[in-house]
């Protein structure tokens, strides 16, 4: 059931290694989707509700208007779903890049295929990733609803009839249960909206912190300062270099953010933001975090970003995003999990005896037998379309070897 005017439900083919949104609506990109019904995901657009579906073969899409469109308007709602999700861009064919390139990446990426970056609104995007200052995807996804219940227009309500847990938990009318749920969808908050003298005192009031100036002078200078349309010529006008140093002149913006806008809004494919989770990734497996690289700082967080550059070429952002998921607790239960068990056991045998003609001395031949045992077991598991966990089990193999040593002596 739905409060709102819903199109009939269309299509798009795309597999899964193209595109996983129990992935990729999960990692930390966007923290406004929510799971609306089994295996079903919904946000809010500037001007209607978006919902997917996804199964190995197709992406079926829904929009929800408020009120009901026009007869002769056209339903461009594929072209949103296309330009969102980055669909002209052939994932696969990068992984096979990116895997020849790394030997650690080709480990990881094999229980994270389909996970591509986002191509969201700027605003949106900049706003949002203010919020993750200190924060982890959860909280950071309580605060822009917040944001969009106080400050965004509404677009009608839907029903959710799930019974798994929300994508980012957040105020008791969105959290999804077993009884079904009317919840309201917003859009997000318009620059002007974020410009009124009070908002800074009200996003303080709704648990925002120090986040709640950034955030209000970050709007009154897009809003005061920047000509119209100042964030969408970052994507269309500014190479790499220069949307991050323009993005660094906001209130609350250092590197880090600077590089997630790039990456995930402004088709910066190069940009890689680093954070606890990409420090420690780059520490544990591509030898940082010595010498020089001991902390990280300014110059060691621009070197990371140049090993990654390096490494994957010039979409090293996407690549990087791969990695930064399978490092996220979230997700920690599809790292393969194997266990391997050495066993070795010594039989020491005396196998003959013979006596020596010349001297009359008996002489002991003694073999000495290791058997060496090698348990190696593999956790594997299969996944539905969703990416949920339908099925485990356990592969067991076995190696056994016998290594023998042979002795002389005399008794």
């Amino acid at each position: 059931m739905t409060k709102g005017y819903s199109t009939s439900w269309g299509q798009l083919p795309i597999s899964l290694n193209q595109l996983c949104l129990a992935t990729v609506l999960r990692c930390g990109q966007s923290f406004r989707w929510k799971l609306s019904g089994p295996d079903e995901w919904s946000c809010g657009f500037p001007d209607r509700i978006i919902s997917l579906r996804q199964n190995p073969t197709h992406l079926h899409y829904r929009a929800t208007y408020p009120s009901p469109p026009s007869p002769s308007s056209k339903d461009d709602t594929e072209d949103i779903v296309r330009d969102y999700f980055n669909l002209s861009v052939d994932l696969a064919s990068l992984y096979e890049k990116w895997s020849t390139a790394d030997p650690n990446f080709k480990k990881k990426a094999g229980e994270f295929r389909g996970v591509r970056m986002l191509r969201q609104d700027p605003w949106e995007c900049l706003i949002g990733f203010i919020c993750s200052s200190n924060n982890n995807i959860s909280r950071i996804g309580q605060m822009v609803d917040k944001l969009c219940m106080t400050y965004g227009k509404p677009l009608g309500s839907l029903t959710h009839t799930s019974t798994n847990p929300p994508l980012a938990s957040s105020t008791p009318s969105t959290i999804n249960s077993p009884t079904p749920t009317q919840v309201e969808y917003y859009s997000f908050p318009s620059i002007e909206s974020l410009t009124a003298p009070d908002v800074e005192e009200t996003l303080r009031k709704l648990g925002f912190g120090y986040r709640a100036k950034y955030i209000y002078n970050t709007a009154c200078m897009v809003h005061n300062d920047r000509p119209k349309g100042f964030l969408n010529t970052l994507r269309d006008e500014k190479n790499y270099k220069e949307a991050h140093e323009a993005l660094l002149e906001f209130s609350g913006v250092g590197p880090k953010v600077a590089d997630c806008v790039c990456l995930m809004s402004l088709d910066k494919m190069g940009a890689v933001p680093v954070d606890t989770h990409v420090w420690q990734i780059a520490t544990r497996d591509y030898k940082f975090g010595k010498g020089k690289h001991r902390s990280l700082t300014k110059a060691v967080y621009d070197a990371v970003g140049d090993h990654f550059r390096e490494l994957w070429g010039d979409t090293a952002g996407w690549a990087h995003s791969v990695l930064f998921t399978a490092d996220l607790r979230t997700f920690a239960d599809r790292l393969e999990n194997t266990k391997t068990t050495t066993v070795k056991t010594k039989v020491k045998v005396e196998v003959k005896e013979e006596e020596d003609e010349e001297d009359s001395e008996i002489k002991k031949e003694e073999i000495e037998e290791e058997v060496v045992k090698k348990v190696e077991s593999k956790r594997v598991r299969k996944r539905g379309a969703d990416g949920q966990v339908k099925s485990e089990t356990t592969i067991v193999k076995v190696e056994e070897r016998t290594e023998r040593r042979t002795r002389r002596r005399r008794g």
